[in-house]
């Protein structure tokens, strides 16, 4: 089992900033990757569709043999994650907004968040702020379009930062000095989102904390890889045109491809 991959999927390419932090710690591990771009975004659909989405992942991460399955998609966890834990026995590990360490670190109380429409009007979100954000005023934002714009390659276009701009300029009148990206394609955005930003304002993602609870989940159940005799398999799934996904990988040793799912 210590040899088997660990199953990431994601309702498309955003998963793949959480991959990379995955990667980083812990490069012995092979890995599968479900882009399920042909669905995307699943912050626009019903908790029953994000629900049934998820299922179909897990089961074909699970044919092939996947020791953990990391959630790689807020919106997915809110809705799904609760749900996946109780019919499947494999560990699963879940992508919420980083609202603690944002609260944690703001000094003007006020903090931001961008995320789907799906991810800030699910329960676990809410559940969450309340837990966390006690005395600190959550300015929420949705995305719209967001997501369909990195799945078309457009993360660094006119067309985003002019959304950047529109969706951020009353958070910041409000003072805002944390910035949460609640969606795992939107780290693909801290270039443009540096230049619209003020210097005091810090942006807060959860990428390399799901990386450490994965590590730290896959050695409890003594499924951590520490053979660097074998070479690991990186693959990536996309079930729509995976040029998007090879450029945002753009690693010489993984296998990129189309799979109908």
């Amino acid at each position: 089992m210590m040899q088997n991959p660990i199953g990431i999927f994601d309702s498309g390419v955003g998963g793949t900033s959480i991959w990379k932090e995955l990667h980083a710690l812990m490069p012995n591990e092979s890995t599968i990757y479900l882009a399920d771009s042909n669905n995307a975004p699943y912050g626009e659909k019903s908790e029953e569709e994000i629900l049934q989405l998820c299922i179909k992942n897990t089961e074909l991460l699970l044919s092939k043999k996947c020791k953990l399955i990391v959630v790689a998609c807020n919106t997915a966890t809110t809705n799904a994650i609760t749900q996946l834990r109780k019919t499947y026995t494999v560990p699963f590990i879940g992508i919420e907004p980083a609202i603690k360490p944002a609260a944690l670190q703001t000094q003007t109380k006020k903090v931001g968040v961008l995320a789907t429409k799906g991810t800030l009007s699910s329960a676990l979100f809410n559940s969450t702020s309340k837990l966390y954000a006690s005395g600190i005023k959550v300015f929420e934002q949705e995305g719209t379009g967001l997501v369909k714009l990195i799945e078309s390659g457009l993360a660094k276009s006119n067309e985003v930062r002019h959304l950047l701009e529109q969706f951020l300029r009353p958070m910041l009148k409000e003072g805002i000095d944390c910035l949460v990206l609640g969606c795992t394609h939107y780290p693909y955005l801290i270039p443009a989102l540096k230049e619209i930003l003020p210097n005091n304002v810090k942006i807060v993602d959860s990428g390399l904390a799901v990386a450490q609870q994965t590590k730290s989940v896959l050695k409890k159940n003594g499924l951590l890889n520490n053979d660097s005799t074998l070479a690991p398999k990186n693959i990536f799934y996309s079930n729509t045109n995976p040029a998007v996904l090879k450029e945002l990988i753009n690693n010489s040793g993984v296998e990129v491809s189309y799979l109908d799912f």
